[in-house]
């Protein structure tokens, strides 16, 4: 089976996280394409058996891009195995990690036809020295708020891998069912 890996991120790591899941989908014997989803994409989603859409959260929103693209293919999307994940720093917390828990994910969920079969959250990365002044010191502020780390020069992956991973299970489950 061809599973489409769609990613929406702003500093790569939603991508990671695809690729990791796309190392899972082959090493099971099916196909995986990772894709990159913004408004200039042109994915033929008729192509898959699958999608596993990924989105990543700046300043508590996803990018547009992403609800366009599930309210142009929700009747797609419904009828074949698909999963969503998000990945956002408020994710960081424990508590944080689930549909009922995550503020973002459920204000997206609000905003969209789609129910996803299944969907992951994931914590973030977040790459000081990376950003540029105003994003630097917006997020530090933001974490600083939320008592998150601050240290302009750290970089902190709040990813838990292993939730990656079971997440990859669930839906190469959802997969083989199909």
């Amino acid at each position: 089976m061809r599973v489409l890996l769609l990613y929406s991120t702003i500093d790569g790591h939603t991508r990671d996280i695809c690729a990791r899941l796309k190392e899972m989908i082959d090493s099971a014997g099916h196909r995986g394409v990772l894709a990159e989803l913004s408004d200039k994409s042109e994915i033929n989603v008729g192509e898959f058996d699958g999608v596993i859409l990924g989105a990543s959260i700046r300043y508590g929103r996803h990018r547009p891009a992403v609800a366009r693209f599930i309210d142009r293919h929700t009747g797609f999307l419904e009828s074949r195995p698909c999963a969503f994940f998000s990945v956002n720093a408020v994710a960081r917390k424990p508590e944080k990690q689930s549909r009922e828990t995550n503020p973002y994910v459920r204000k997206f969920l609000r905003s969209i036809s789609w129910r996803p079969g299944h969907i992951g959250i994931f914590g973030g990365l977040i790459d000081y020295p990376r950003y540029g002044f105003i994003d630097r010191n917006m997020i530090r502020l933001i974490m600083w708020i939320t008592k998150g780390p601050t240290d302009p020069a750290g970089t902190y992956d709040f990813t838990n891998w292993d939730d990656v991973e079971t997440f990859g299970e669930k839906y190469l489950q959802m997969l083989q069912s199909a």
